[in-house]
């Protein structure tokens, strides 16, 4: 299963809808939002984008709590199992055990992926460019054998990353 992953959209509206719109025709099934939604309009592009999704709060997202039972948006850490794999997503980088296959968060505004023990930890940069001049996503493969990552960059593969599964239990 591909999982297109994206985050820190804050009021960047238009390359959310890029983002989205990118992750979708690569071929994502499921997208995970890795919180700092900020806009409304962000929630709309992910309820609209064709595939199913989730997104977390984050810490500049209080104001859209009016709008948590309308949009798939959870609380962190927030547990869910999808393509046979344990995930848990949050925001902010508080809660880093590997209590999970795979662990995704945002905050940070920078590309990490890490692979420890079992587990993989996963931050796609940021998509509003705030931090540095780019807008950074992750797809994520997931198999039965594997963990497939493509880092992209400006809308281009920069790096590519593959962890053999540990089974546990």
């Amino acid at each position: 299963m591909k999982i297109g992953i994206l985050s820190d959209t804050h009021s960047k509206v238009q390359e959310a809808k890029k983002t989205l719109d990118f992750l979708v025709q690569n071929g994502a099934e499921f997208i995970i939002h890795a919180g700092d939604v900020c806009k409304y309009e962000t929630l709309e592009l992910l309820a609209t984008c064709g595939v199913r999704y989730v997104a977390v709060y984050g810490n500049n997202d209080a104001h859209l709590v009016q709008y948590h039972n309308d949009y798939n948006l959870v609380q962190e850490p927030n547990y869910f199992k999808l393509a046979n794999t344990k995930f848990k997503l949050m925001h902010m980088p508080f809660y880093m055990s590997a209590d999970a296959d795979v662990v995704v968060f945002g905050h940070t505004h920078q590309f990490n992926c890490e692979f420890n023990n079992g587990t993989l930890f996963l931050n796609p940069g940021e998509v509003c460019a705030r931090e540095k001049p780019i807008n950074e996503c992750v797809m994520l493969e997931v198999t039965n054998e594997n963990f497939d990552i493509i880092y992209f960059a400006n809308y281009k593969q920069t790096k590519t990353f593959s962890y053999d599964r540990i089974k546990n239990g």
